[in-house]
């Protein structure tokens, strides 16, 4: 019961973020480039780190931040990770670093995570990025390009990406 609620009310939090999105900036330029990943579904987050080259971006303006199912009872060091235990049931973020990076309005920001996540697509109606890309079993709703790769198969979907990015103008075909 509480589950229905909850999902409930993330559902209305997600409609009521994606009806005020400001999209008057959708069609700047690449200079910065997030990833929302499920940790849980994937783990090679060094790899998205260091697709900075790839895009011609500096190191510092690829940033990654990652959903845990349930955080783990000893403390971590990485600051920029979210649990489900970081979030009300109102779909409220508790978590100072996400919102932070929520906050963040990156030219381009990647749901990189292929199954349903409730929690990361609440994080991805709250962020303010200009222009947001996922994967194709994404919700349609939340993103302004949605890709079709295996969520397993990042160096295709790099390559799709730039691919839609060269000509949606956002990179320059160098």
């Amino acid at each position: 019961m509480f589950q229905n609620l909850k999902r409930r009310s993330f559902d209305k939090v997600i409609a009521s973020e994606v009806a005020r999105r400001d999209a008057s900036q959708i069609n700047e330029a690449l200079h910065t480039l997030g990833f929302l990943v499920d940790e849980d579904t994937f783990k090679e987050i060094d790899t998205l780190l260091e697709s900075y080259a790839y895009f011609e971006l500096q190191p510092k303006d690829v940033k990654v931040f990652t959903f845990v199912t349930h955080s783990k009872k000893a403390p971590s060091l990485r600051q920029n990770q979210v649990s489900n235990k970081d979030f009300s049931w109102k779909g409220v973020i508790t978590n100072k670093n996400a919102t932070e990076f929520l906050d963040t309005s990156f030219d381009v920001l990647v749901g990189y995570y292929a199954n349903e996540n409730q929690y990361l697509d609440v994080m991805m109606a709250k962020s303010k990025a200009k222009f947001k890309v996922g994967l194709s079993k994404g919700n349609p709703d939340l993103y302004d390009l949605l890709i079709d790769v295996s969520l397993n198969d990042f160096g295709k979907f790099k390559t799709e990406l730039k691919k839609y990015l060269t000509v949606l103008g956002k990179l320059k075909n160098k």
